[in-house]
Parts: structure tokens; sequence; C-alpha cells
């Protein structure tokens, strides 16, 4: 029996950083994941044999996608200034 699941990832900066996060992640999807990117979302929709297995994807997907989140508003944070000598 297939086991479907569907995430949805949303932001008022979707254009941006959702886009962002969903094609940095994107080389990483195993098959069974595929990932939309639509105007105002990005959908990854999950699909295995286990249900431990598509929680582990999603799992994954999400601790991945908070880390490239973070690293993004970190990069926004963060003023660098190159000068030459």
């Amino acid at each position: 029996m297939k086991i479907k699941g569907k995430l949805t990832l949303r932001s008022e900066r979707a254009e941006d950083l959702v886009t962002i996060i969903a094609q940095s992640l994107a080389p990483d999807n195993v098959p069974g994941i595929e990932t939309i990117i639509k105007d105002d979302s990005v959908t990854v929709f999950f699909e295995g044999e286990k249900v431990g297995t598509i929680l582990s994807s999603v799992d994954d997907y999400l601790m991945n996608a908070r880390i490239a989140y973070e690293i993004l508003n970190l990069k926004e944070q963060t003023d660098f200034h190159v000068s030459s000598l």
C-alpha cells in the first residue's frame, strides 16, 4: 500500500525565502519526494510504503528547511563589508 503525504510551505516573502529553501533542498529529494514551486508556496509530496519512512522523510525535510531558513535570516541580519587594503 502506498502512503502519501503533502507538506506546504508559505511565507510573506514566498517568492524569495520559500523558493530558495525548496531549491536548496531539492537535490536531496529521494525517490518518492517531489517538490512543486508555485507563486506563493512550495508543496512537497511524499510517497512511500511505510508510515515510519514518510515521517522520517518529513522530519528530515523540516529540519533542513529550518536550517536553511536560519542561514538566510542570519545572512540578512549580518552586514558584511569587504574593503581592499
